[in-house]
């Protein structure tokens, strides 16, 4: 029944920063993921993250077989017809701008769907959830957040220090999200959200995908998929059944280059955290074991609308509000 249910389903993942390559792309396929918001942009300067987005148009069109790039919902839905998993183009940092606000409206046009406001330290925007003090959303992120809401590309507070995020929740005019995080209350992490930032994103119409990155749950690498099914039921018991998705921040076939990289300031500075050994919960260690999710939450007992809506359809209502 499981397998069935998981080949009608609109899968959405949150979250993907895994090595883009051809293997990636067809895990992705054969996982039954219908669109996924991929990261173009970590610490990136203008420059660096066009010729990245440039890369991506590359990619896609190269893997059009199985690839196709998503600019609306709509597009999410024809991808699903189609067999095809949808590249939802997004960056984990709005460093890509620069201080120049015009660009917001050009990224968008090429495709830019998804900007987390920071990645883990302070930028002209806010600060990061490893800054020693978060100082709020500057005037500059005001900005940066009514443009991103006029042209209409989501903002994420993933990587975001708590008062930023708090900040940008609260003057957003549309809704936002943490795409990929963990509850606070099961494991103590600067990464993971607390009970108060998550009910107050969703009560302000935003929305929460959460990951199973190891090092931010509470058994680390030895937690399960029934895990991180734990995790997922405490944001919907704290979110909202609406407000709750899957933003699984896969790393499938990255290198120790790629870690050291997104774990030191501004990718080369001062060394941020450490994640040790990066062993994804048992039953869903890989991107092609997406099914197994949609199976744990049948063993459950979830009813079939509840996983319709948390593995795909809450991401489809949000984005829905909030693209244009």
């Amino acid at each position: 029944m499981s397998s069935s249910l998981h080949e009608r389903l609109v899968v959405v993942d949150g979250l993907i920063i895994s090595r883009w390559h051809r293997p990636v792309f067809e895990a992705m396929h054969e996982g039954g993921i219908t669109a996924a918001n991929c990261t173009c942009s970590v610490w990136e300067d203008f420059p660096t993250t066009m010729k990245a987005m440039a890369d991506w148009k590359t990619r896609i069109r190269e893997n059009a077989d199985i690839l196709t790039q998503i600019y609306t919902t709509d597009d999410i839905r024809a991808a699903k017809e189609a067999g095809k998993t949808g590249i939802i183009l997004g960056w984990q940092n709005s460093t890509g701008f620069g201080d120049y606000l015009p660009l917001v409206q050009v990224f968008h046009e090429i495709g830019l769907r998804i900007v987390q406001l920071t990645y883990n330290t302070t930028n002209t925007v806010g600060s990061g959830c490893y800054e020693t003090t978060d100082t709020g959303l500057t005037d500059f992120g005001r900005d940066l957040v009514d443009e991103m809401n006029r042209v209409g590309i989501l903002v994420d507070l993933s990587h975001v220090g708590n008062k930023t995020a708090r900040d940008a929740i609260e003057h957003s005019k549309r809704p936002v999200a943490f795409s990929h995080c963990l509850p606070a209350a099961l494991k103590d992490h600067p990464r993971n959200k607390s009970d108060e930032d998550m009910r107050l994103i969703a009560e302000r119409g935003g929305f929460v995908g959460v990951t199973f990155f190891p090092p931010f749950l509470n058994r680390g690498i030895q937690s399960t998929i029934d895990d991180y099914i734990d995790a997922i039921e405490h944001v919907m018991n704290v979110a909202g059944e609406d407000q709750t998705g899957i933003g699984t921040d896969f790393t499938q076939d990255q290198d120790d280059a790629f870690f050291e990289y997104i774990t030191r300031d501004k990718g080369y500075g001062r060394s941020l955290t450490t994640f040790g050994e990066i062993v994804n919960p048992e039953g869903i260690r890989r991107i092609e074991d997406f099914p197994n999710l949609t199976a744990a939450m049948e063993r459950r007992g979830w009813p079939e609308a509840r996983i319709e809506k948390v593995m795909g359809g809450n991401w489809l209502s949000l984005l829905d509000r909030v693209w244009l």
